[in-house]
């Protein structure tokens, strides 16, 4: 089996990568820092293949990621993860449009990509790392946002496969609190380890559910 981690450099992705590998997975590993992706290549048991990719450029990183595709020969699932966030008090444009630009812009141009990359196949697996902030706004305001974007957008891809005679699974996660460099502010509860999020999530991908 062969998966392709978007955002693996830290955090959930950076753990989901270790233990896809452990599991005797060939993974794909990207992120927007190249020295992050050669300590995490090390850390690998089995073999992986990398790439740099920052999402805030659209062209760029869909190139990256067809490139990646075709060096792997193709692969069974592609996890989306990618993602940032804001909490500063000041409240910039700037931050936010940041947060738009990777947790909307650049997840779709993702999304999109691997879903004509299973349709080809006749089969294949989309996974998407939203959050249960898609529930809901909150101070937060473009992060939700686009959480609550990015689970109805795996919904259109699943009513989208739907209609096809193929094998293709969406998988829309939804983590809590995790303790990862996302996990900002006061207050935070139920903060889960990031390796105990990892492990339900590699769970939720091989139950396809």
């Amino acid at each position: 089996m062969k998966a392709v981690i978007i955002g693996a450099t830290s955090g959930v992705g950076r753990e989901l990568a270790k233990l896809m590998s452990a599991s005797g997975y060939v993974v794909g590993i990207t992120g927007r820092r190249s020295n992050l992706l050669d300590s995490l290549e090390k850390e690998l048991p089995s073999k992986c293949f990398k790439s740099t990719m920052d999402l805030t450029n659209i062209s760029e990183s869909v190139r990256a990621l067809e490139e990646l595709l075709g060096r792997m020969d193709g692969v069974d699932i592609i996890v989306i993860n990618a993602g940032v966030g804001s909490i500063n008090p000041e409240f910039p444009l700037s931050e936010e449009l940041d947060t738009v630009a990777v947790n909307v812009s650049g997840f779709t141009a993702m999304a999109n990509i691997a879903y004509h990359h299973f349709v080809e196949k006749k089969g294949g697996h989309i996974v998407g790392v939203s959050s249960i902030a898609a529930i809901k706004g909150g101070p937060a305001a473009a992060y939700n946002a686009s959480k609550a974007y990015m689970s109805i957008y795996l919904e259109g891809l699943s009513c989208r496969t739907l209609s096809k005679e193929n094998n293709i699974y969406v998988t829309d996660i939804r983590p809590g609190f995790v303790d990862t460099a996302m996990a900002k502010g006061e207050g935070i509860f139920w903060k889960a380890p990031v390796e105990k999020a990892a492990k339900q999530i590699f769970s939720s991908i091989q139950k396809k559910t």
